[in-house]
């Protein structure tokens, strides 16, 4: 392997035949760090991380470009070195992430985008003190809880069998076939969005005895996918796509020949040549554009936040709702321990509680609340005059529709809770007390557990409404 380079511009070709970016060359731009010695630091943790192969040149080249610039500036403007570095200093940093306002959308980082941007602190804090220990704090300045409890991912990740109906007819009558035969592949295969843009046209191939069946590069673990059983529509879909982008292949650069993914970019960067379709193209762009064309929406009558992940979560749901092995879903999702597949992906389909958890209503400022939320404008309007005086009777919250043919509704007036009813609705200004009646009702349960199944059953469903209600304010409070 090459010494590390010199100045402070880099440009590393990806070798690698297995990555997603085989052969794009990566420009690495040290020149915005000040600091003499952080920069070298950075320029060490670059070069090592590459050449040993612990990362992949595309994780290092959004650290450096995106990830830690944000870091670097705190650094500079505090006037310290990495060795100096403090918890208070990590404090205040996270306290800078909870302020930023994102340039490209004019909004607070999302939660998501902050957790991001520090786990890349973290990583490369944890490497120096690996290999160059004199360079960072000897003691730990992380607390390991910056981001955690916050914004966990819900339960119910995967799509509803509602929304799953509205693309599959929305499928039907769609126009673009690469997003068409690619949305079909993902949800045959679970594959990875990565995987699908980087498939290959002798994917499929015929069972000794019956069907066909799909193998395709896993590029996030780098290895081969085991040959795996596939309906006939993937394979329909496949051979669709192969058929439309037979006369591209000629024009299409060597390592893209038989990449079955690839078109004639019609307009910016590249207009007229042929490549491989980006991920922004296909999950962002094209989702977002298919959404909006065909209506398609949740429960609470907003459009539908497809992600091409949901598709790989979808499917261990549903072979986990058929009973299937959970090992056997291993397999196929291509998890390195089913650990993580139970984790993440194997949520059993449970309606009833699905159900629940959609009517929960939050809103981050109820002035902002819509007329959809109500049967007729003039309810709407009756809610808007009357919103500030508690009207409800609700300590944590707002009724829609308090009285209905002149008379109050029942539960209002037993003063029950009304987190299950889809015309209550709660902002981040009762997250406190949500917090506090969580933790009243924990304690009662963990009080009561003498008392056995039949006791718990009264607690558990509001306590497991709470928790969603908690995760979504505190999501709100972080501009996710």
């Amino acid at each position: 392997m090459a010494s590390r380079p010199d100045g402070d511009v880099w440009n590393i070709v990806d070798n690698d035949v297995e990555s997603q970016h085989y052969g794009r060359n990566f420009k690495f731009d040290f020149s915005y760090i000040s600091s003499k010695e952080i920069k070298d630091v950075v320029k060490d943790y670059v070069w090592q991380n590459y050449r040993v192969g612990n990362k992949a040149i595309s994780t290092l080249y959004k650290h450096l470009n995106f990830d830690l610039v944000r870091f670097f500036t705190f650094v500079e403007n505090e006037n310290k070195e990495l060795s100096e570095l403090t918890n208070a200093d990590i404090d205040k940093y996270v306290s800078l992430l909870h302020t930023t306002i994102s340039k490209r959308t004019g909004k607070p980082l999302g939660y998501q985008s902050q957790k991001k941007e520090l786990d890349a602190v973290k990583g490369l804090i944890y490497w120096c003190q690996l290999h160059r220990p004199n360079d960072v704090p000897a003691t730990e300045i992380f607390t390991g809880n910056e981001y955690i409890g916050v914004n966990r991912k819900l339960k119910i990740d995967f799509i509803p069998d509602d929304v799953v109906a509205q693309i599959n007819d929305a499928l039907k009558n769609e126009e673009n076939p690469y997003l068409k035969y690619g949305i079909i592949i993902l949800q045959s295969t679970g594959m990875r969005i990565g995987d699908l843009l980087k498939l290959r046209i002798d994917c499929i191939k015929q069972h000794l005895i019956s069907g066909y069946t799909i193998e395709w590069t896993q590029h996030k673990g780098h290895k081969d996918k085991p040959p795996m059983p596939v309906r006939s529509e993937c394979v329909a879909a496949i051979e669709k796509l192969i058929e439309i982008t037979a006369e591209l292949r000629d024009e299409a650069d060597e390592k893209d020949k038989d990449t079955l993914m690839i078109w004639r970019v019609p307009q910016g960067r590249g207009t007229g040549s042929v490549s491989v379709i980006t991920t922004q193209t296909f999950s962002q762009s094209w989702f977002r554009d298919f959404i909006k064309r065909n209506n398609i929406k949740d429960a609470n009558g907003d459009y539908y936040n497809l992600t091409s992940h949901q598709f790989r979560r979808t499917l261990g749901t549903d072979m986990l709702s058929k009973g299937t092995n959970i090992n056997v879903i291993q397999q196929v999702l291509g998890h390195s321990d089913p650990s993580v597949t139970k984790r993440f992906y194997a949520d059993v389909k449970d309606k009833e509680r699905a159900e629940v958890f959609k009517s929960v209503g939050v809103i981050g400022n109820i002035n902002q609340i819509q007329s959809s939320a109500f049967d007729n404008v003039s309810e709407f309007e009756w809610f808007k005059a009357n919103k500030d005086k508690c009207v409800a009777g609700l300590c944590d919250g707002y009724c829609t529709k308090p009285v209905t043919n002149g008379n109050i509704c029942p539960r209002l007036l037993k003063r029950q809770k009304c987190y299950t009813c889809s015309r209550y609705i709660t902002t981040p200004e009762y997250l406190e007390a949500h917090k506090q009646h969580l933790a009243n009702l924990e304690k009662q349960l963990e009080e009561g557990a003498i008392y056995g199944e039949h006791y718990a059953e009264h607690f558990i469903p509001t306590i497991e409404v709470l928790k969603v209600i908690i995760e979504r304010l505190e999501g709100l409070q972080n501009g996710n």
